[in-house]
């Protein structure tokens, strides 16, 4: 294993891995930038763009812990650079690591185990790009087509167009979920936790606008925390 983690954090790795990254930070800014433009045509105001990029920070704290636990779990096995430059494309951490143990499963090896050799490696990294290929392909070939879809399935009408997009992110959010709502277990304490929270600290908000934009956040960690003492 000692010769493995050698190979996987050598420099050959870093260098093979910090393009994509860098590409994927490159990606931020130009979003970013794209913001600003996309706001002075709908007259938001800066004080509104602000409030939002603060509402994202707080509301991305609960699933970068999560992400970060097993980006650890990842490095001691994969190395760091690789397992650095999956999550900054993906991001999809309990995906990744699923599909690196799918790729030590198949060479009947257990994820990093003993036998983990540097083939078995080479496979689990292979599963994992492979794994990434469909989302991608995806994206490029029909993710400027999606907003065509949605005009038509709106009929132009806005409201009705802001009424369907709510539903389908509670939709796909629900069904996420809906895992953790099977059985008794920490899963499930966090999303009950987390829920009633939620309600809970919009009812507070009311009150207190000033904490709005971090009820999501909060409730987050509240059902994190309950779930760890659970």
């Amino acid at each position: 294993m000692d010769e493995v983690l050698k190979v996987a954090n050598s420099m050959g790795a870093w260098l093979t891995a910090a393009p994509i990254v860098i590409i994927a930070l490159v990606q931020v800014l130009l979003y970013y930038r794209q913001i600003y433009h996309a706001a002075d045509a709908v007259n938001l105001t800066r004080e509104q763009l602000s409030q939002a990029f603060r509402t994202g920070m707080v509301t991305s704290i609960g699933p970068v812990v999560a992400i970060f636990i097993i980006m650890v779990g990842l490095m001691s096995v994969i190395g760091a650079p690789m397992a650095w430059m999956r999550l900054a494309v993906i991001g999809a951490a309990p995906t990744e690591l699923t599909a690196a143990t799918l790729g030590a499963d198949a060479m009947g090896v257990k994820f990093g185990g003993e036998g983990y050799t540097l083939q078995v490696m080479a496979v689990s990294w292979w599963t994992m790009a492979i794994n990434g290929v469909g989302w991608l392909l995806l994206v490029g070939l029909f993710a400027h087509k999606l907003e065509d879809v949605r005009e038509k399935v709106g009929g132009g009408d806005t409201k009705w167009l802001g009424i369907l997009s709510t539903a389908a992110m509670i939709g796909v959010f629900g069904y996420l979920n809906s895992r953790n709502l099977t059985a008794v277990s920490g899963p499930l304490v966090a999303a009950v936790t987390g829920a009633v929270s939620m309600v809970l600290l919009l009812q507070v908000a009311k009150k207190m606008p000033q904490i709005k934009e971090y009820t999501l956040g909060i409730a987050m960690l509240i059902g994190m925390f309950a779930a760890m003492f659970y």
